[in-house]
């Protein structure tokens, strides 16, 4: 964690660890049906911050690359085609349960179709999918690059992937919501009026696209 244990991004770590203990406490964790045996490191997310700091010493320009970066990639079997999107969130508002460990960072995974595979309260799954989708890939893939930029007509033509984008960001939007009637329900305190107004409260960083090869 954090050097300083009274940071902010410390204190949401803290809560996060604290609710995660709570759930392996009260839950009962079925060993026979993993593949493999528990890890502690399975728990946290030091191996993509490793990660991070190597790349960064091999590419320093990467603090002065700009927003709304995209890549593309293949698809695979256990990858569909879609968009893997990166989001900052503005406020506090959205995250005032601590559910989302990134804070104020978000990730979504959709299908092509604009269903959601992977939300934003997996943040270890999309990450590892991430990785999976673009490791060993050292320059960009033809196969892929090339239909994505003759289909969004070399990138003057985003209207799919707005659209998309939209679909992603009342997904994170709508979870708060639900989370907010369950939190109003059991007599919590909520603020129905902070999330909707989230749609304009998020920036997008990055986008992965996941397309089958042509």
């Amino acid at each position: 964690g954090d050097d300083n244990i009274l940071s902010k991004e410390e204190e949401i770590e803290l809560e996060y660890r604290k609710n995660q203990l709570k759930k392996l406490q009260e839950e009962v964790v079925d060993i026979e049906e993993m593949s493999s045996g528990i890890s502690i490191m399975d728990l946290g997310l030091n191996d993509f911050r490793m990660d991070l700091l190597e790349f960064k010493k091999a590419h320093p320009e990467l603090e002065r690359a700009p927003l709304g970066l995209n890549a593309v990639t293949r698809s695979k079997e256990d990858l569909p085609p879609g968009v893997i999107f990166v989001l900052k969130n503005r406020t506090d508002s959205i995250n005032k349960d601590n559910m989302n460990r990134l804070h104020p960072y978000y990730l979504i995974y959709l299908d092509i179709n604009g269903d959601v595979i992977a939300d934003h309260l997996s943040p270890k799954k999309l990450l590892d999918l991430m990785r999976y989708a673009a490791r060993d890939e050292e320059s960009p893939i033809e196969e892929v690059y090339k239909p994505f930029n003759r289909e969004t007509k070399d990138g003057k033509n985003m209207k799919k992937y707005s659209h998309l984008l939209d679909l992603a960001i009342s997904s994170i939007i709508d979870r708060k919501s639900e989370s907010d009637s369950r939190s109003f329900i059991s007599g919590g305190e909520v603020s129905f009026i902070q999330a909707l107004k989230g749609l304009d409260d998020f920036e997008l960083i990055c986008f992965l696209v996941l397309r089958e090869e042509e």
